[in-house]
């Protein structure tokens, strides 16, 4: 009997809770560390930007206005589902950063963890980060927080799940939508990451992934009216400042982020769900 082939895979992309094709019709090969080809992925187009970020405006007034604890609810589902992939995941971090199964274990276990963090956060930011304001005259002042709306996200190049969890998370748990460019080279965590969304709890168009090049959609990311905020995470150093340009067309919020990718297993902090948060203070008369 001759030996079977396998049939290659070829992914697609997540886009208001469906998985298209891009609309280009391009695919890239998609290899591990070693050169050994995994599978095919799709190679997400200006058109792909445009539709993800409509699906993500879309979905941004249901998402943000659902309870904080509601909230939490979806994104510990998730978090659920992760650990139920969990296999899958440490195999394809395994392979797509060249490192030894036990390693990718620590990372996928982090990367489930991280994700629980965040979602414990959805009710308690508002404690955290509101206030009631002393002020003089008969007025009650308060300010609380609210989600900035719309926020590309290029995902890190290297740390193909636990950092883009690190970029994401705090994007869904403030209750902003996400559009996500997931790393070039290393995407099939993130396409699995597509997966679980889809079939968990989460609202179709909440976040939406997409496979390319960050050096080709960040700058259609960076410009678009509609997009309220940008992670230049995963861009090259050389390009942030044309981002930043780009972005400052339409006002954009635009992340500082170092040059270097972050050692993703550092403790996370809030600093992530404080950036995608506006300030809004409230006056309201007193009774005499």
């Amino acid at each position: 009997m001759s030996d079977r082939i396998s049939v290659a895979k070829t992914y697609k992309l997540y886009i208001g809770g469906k998985f298209p094709r891009s609309e280009s019709g391009r695919v890239y090969p998609v290899t591990d560390s070693k050169g050994k080809f995994l599978a095919n992925a799709s190679h997400a187009s200006r058109k792909d930007v445009r539709d993800a970020v409509s699906a993500a405006r879309k979905a941004f007034g249901g998402w943000s206005a659902a309870t904080a604890y509601n909230r939490g609810q979806v994104l510990y589902r998730v978090a659920e589902m992760l650990e139920g992939r969990r296999e899958q995941f440490v195999a394809e971090v395994s392979a797509s950063e060249g490192i030894a199964a036990k390693k990718a274990q620590s990372l996928v276990d982090a990367s489930i963890d991280r994700w629980v963090w965040y979602a414990g956060w959805t009710d308690k930011i508002a404690t955290v980060l509101g206030a009631a304001n002393p002020v003089a005259g008969p007025y009650f002042s308060f300010t609380v927080p609210e989600p900035t709306g719309v926020v590309g996200v290029l995902a890190p190049q290297q740390s193909s799940l636990l950092g883009l969890v690190s970029v994401l998370a705090p994007v869904l748990a403030t209750g902003s939508t996400a559009v996500v460019v997931s790393s070039a080279e290393r995407p099939l965590p993130a396409i699995t990451l597509s997966e679980v969304l889809a079939t968990s709890d989460l609202p179709g168009g909440v976040a939406n992934i997409l496979t390319g090049r960050a050096s080709e959609l960040g700058s259609w990311l960076a410009s678009h009216a509609d997009v309220n905020a940008l992670d230049p995470t995963g861009a090259e150093p050389s390009a942030r400042a044309d981002l930043a340009r780009d972005a400052a067309g339409t006002v954009k919020r635009v992340l500082t982020v170092p040059d270097a990718e972050p050692d993703w297993t550092d403790d996370a902090d809030i600093a992530r769900l404080r950036r995608y948060l506006e300030a809004k203070t409230v006056w309201h008369p007193l009774g005499v």
